[in-house]
């Protein structure tokens, strides 16, 4: 089969492997499409810990089981799945455990012809969607499903602020807030994205390159925000800090404008606000989150599609940071 192969520090290429064969309580699922999440493009460039070489990349996919090994799991066989992510996320819903990893680095992943994983992976894809936007989901739907609603508490009344958008945890995390019946609000560096968020839906916008840019956006919301889910840290979080209404939460899962922040800590313990950290969710919020997207219909926003022949370009698309929702390999 054709795979995606992390073959060292910044090489990736794709190469003709094995199939893999499922072992006892695993499937063989034929991938229909797969796709990237920045993890991908951290691990190409050797900045993801515990890299393993080589390895086929890939978090997302939707595909059709084709073999399994246990009589048991027949019934799985012949049907449209998308596959949990999570590798021994452990028994404490609350954290994951010392020996998690996410599927795709590393155990191989989906950027492949093929795939196995265990069958208690499998979900059924949502009916509504198609292997294209379901392959979508997976990871990036199960961090913005945990940081809108078990750590943010978001609730129809608030008012939720999703800094970054563009990446496929923040619209998702914009989608879910959306369904929810709250007001959501966002921040982008690129006029032209946050353009196409108003069309979207979004109650309001703002560009965190222009001076006091939190300012209008409170102005806009009419007060300061409940919820905040932030993916940038940096110079910026203190402005966030600033924007956050009393007994508000800040839910921070990534730092890619820098991990390093300034904080004036008075305004959280005056305002008896939270900050709370997050990354990926539990196998309970995975099946929750499954329904969620089943029952609102909601549908992954998607940048590009390409054929798996073309999926070095992707990575480079992902690191230009040009996208607007999910960059989608078709197998």
């Amino acid at each position: 089969m054709q795979a995606l192969v992390l073959v060292e520090n910044e090489k990736i290429e794709l190469q003709s492997v094995p199939v893999p064969k499922p072992k006892a309580g695993e499937a063989l699922v034929k991938i229909k499409a797969a796709a990237l999440n920045h993890r991908d493009q951290w691990s190409r460039i050797g900045m993801y810990p515990g890299l393993k070489y080589p390895s086929i990349l890939g978090s997302d996919g939707c595909g059709v089981v084709e073999k399994v090994h246990d009589q048991t799991d027949q019934t799985w066989v012949g049907k449209e799945v998308i596959m949990n992510p999570n590798v021994n996320w452990g028994d404490d819903p609350r954290f994951q455990s010392y020996n998690y990893s996410i599927l795709g680095m590393p155990t191989d992943g989906t950027l492949a012809e093929y795939v196995v994983v265990p069958t208690h992976r499998l979900h059924k894809k949502p009916a509504h969607l198609s292997p294209t936007q379901a392959a979508a989901l997976p990871l990036a739907a199960l961090t913005a499903y945990r940081a809108v609603f078990t750590k943010g508490e978001a609730k129809p009344e608030h008012k939720v602020l999703v800094t970054g958008i563009g990446g496929g945890v923040s619209q998702f995390a914009f989608q879910f807030a959306k369904a929810l019946g709250c007001k959501v609000f966002v921040t982008s560096g690129s006029d032209e994205k946050l353009e196409k968020m108003k069309a979207a839906g979004a109650d309001g916008t703002a560009n965190y390159k222009e001076e006091k840019w939190e300012k209008s956006l409170v102005k806009q919301a009419g007060g300061n925000f409940d919820v905040i889910i932030d993916s940038g840290g940096g110079k910026g979080f203190e402005a966030l800090a600033k924007s956050l209404n009393l007994a508000g939460t800040l839910v921070v899962y990534g730092g890619t404008a820098g991990t390093k922040v300034t904080l004036q800590l008075p305004r959280f313990w005056f305002a008896q606000a939270n900050i709370k950290g997050s990354t990926m969710g539990n196998d309970q919020e995975f099946e929750a989150m499954v329904q969620f997207v089943s029952d609102h219909k909601i549908m992954p926003m998607i940048s590009s599609t390409r054929p798996l022949n073309k999926v070095v370009s992707a990575f480079d698309e992902m690191h230009e940071g040009k996208q607007l929702g999910k960059l989608v390999i078709e197998v």
